[in-house]
């Protein structure tokens, strides 16, 4: 469930009207719904243990509002990077509440993070592990470490965001997780608290997540008997949302709370949870203008004025997302086929392919949907368009918490060297 819907024949962000906004803000822009995001969350935290930290995917969606939103109802973060770090100790999230994921930190980033006080870091090789130690060795610190550890399960989610195959960068073998976590309690300024395991995004079936906690599980008892501290149990996130209303949904958070629990169940660690898609998806859309409507020889197109430098998803991964008109059309109104693509100078600049939609014109507002996660963090500049600006609404009211940069701006980002001039 989100809250967008169409009031008196306009499509609304909670009670804000979209067509109004658009006037105001200009377009494309992205707008995100508090109401949505607080309601996920609680979701979430009801239906897994009661001390699990859950530390909200910081890469999903790192808007500072968003995360202040989320860091108000108790959320921690899992950052991969020290921007992200930044990002969500400015939010407010405590140090003892994040995580720090990702297979290359640089030394910077861990001195970064070893000065905030993080509560973990999730290493994902043994080099990592002996630059971890150095810094801290430096610092005069000790560093909270669970490993990453590769159960070499299929997420049956796209070949792009899974992580627990074998063949992926992330995580280190199984097979080597004995003697990792033996080099690790030789170290003076490591100290072991956990295990780590997070095998893709947008996966819908449990089977998979099943196979891997049992896996992690197996593996946490045989650490404890090799006598390591194992009072962690970092399952990381995955879990998918409905993109399109005509598929079967994914399950529910309380099956996955539920299934966590039941395999987790007497092992008296504390669980680390690292949802990120599932809390932000459905809460933002990417509201954009019809440019031109054009008519080739086989098919139509809706040229609208947002590009895959604002939402790369479609390009990137063919991920389908749903488009509405944000005008209401009546059930009797006339509708087309089209191809509904941006004004990028690349062909996989498409957002839908043959999709069926209200008659729409120049001029008119469309919607994609679940455009919240994955959306505005991947933005980029290309084609020289500075990416859409970020809106968050609460009930009737509304913010810009990203300003659009005007072509000016984005043109005094970059420097002529003298002898050019």
């Amino acid at each position: 469930m989100n809250h967008f819907s169409y009031r008196d024949g306009i499509f609304h962000a909670e009670g804000v009207d979209l067509a109004k906004l658009a006037a105001e803000v200009g377009t494309p822009f992205y707008c995100y719904s508090t109401a949505t995001l607080e309601r996920h969350y609680r979701i979430f935290a009801a239906a897994v243990p009661k001390d699990t930290l859950i530390a909200f995917s910081v890469k999903a969606n790192g808007n500072l509002a968003v995360l202040k939103t989320l860091q108000k109802l108790g959320a921690g973060a899992d950052v991969v990077s020290g921007g992200e770090l930044k990002k969500a100790l400015a939010a407010g999230i405590a140090a003892d509440k994040i995580v720090f994921s990702g297979v290359g930190k640089t030394k910077a980033e861990l001195i970064a993070a070893l000065e905030a006080g993080i509560y973990q870091f999730n290493v994902e090789s043994e080099p990592e592990l002996l630059a971890l130690d150095k810094v801290a060795a430096e610092l005069g610190k000790r560093a909270p470490v669970a490993f990453r550890i590769n159960p070499d399960v299929d997420a049956k989610t796209h070949a792009k965001i899974s992580t627990g195959l074998a063949e992926t960068k992330f995580g280190i073998p199984a097979g080597r997780v004995r003697a990792a976590y033996a080099a690790a309690a030789k170290l003076k300024h490591i100290e072991i608290v956990g295990i780590d395991v997070h095998i893709g995004s947008q996966i819908t079936d449990l089977e998979p997540f099943a196979a891997a906690f049992a896996r992690i599980v197996e593996l946490a008892r045989m650490l404890r008997a090799d006598g390591h501290t194992i009072s962690r149990i970092d399952l990381g996130g995955g879990l998918g949302v409905p993109y399109r209303t005509d598929n079967l949904p994914p399950p529910d958070p309380a099956a996955y709370g539920a299934l966590a629990a039941k395999l987790t169940k007497g092992m008296g660690a504390r669980l680390i949870m690292e949802p990120g898609r599932l809390i932000a998806a459905n809460a933002g859309i990417l509201v954009s203008r019809v440019i031109y409507s054009k008519r080739g020889e086989k098919r139509n197109f809706l040229i609208v004025d947002a590009g895959m430098n604002d939402l790369v998803r479609p390009a990137l991964y063919d991920a389908f997302h749903d488009i509405v008109s944000v005008r209401e059309p009546s059930p009797d109104e006339p509708r087309e086929r089209y191809d509904v693509v941006g004004p990028v100078c690349e062909s996989s600049d498409i957002f839908a392919a043959d999709r069926d939609l209200p008659q729409l014109a120049a001029g008119d507002l469309v919607a994609i949907l679940t455009a919240g996660a994955y959306g505005a963090v991947m933005s980029s500049a290309y084609n020289a368009r500075p990416p859409a600006p970020e809106v968050l609404v609460k009930g009737g009211e509304w913010a810009v918490v990203r300003p659009r940069m005007d072509d000016d701006a984005y043109l005094a980002t970059e420097r002529i060297p003298g002898w050019l001039r």
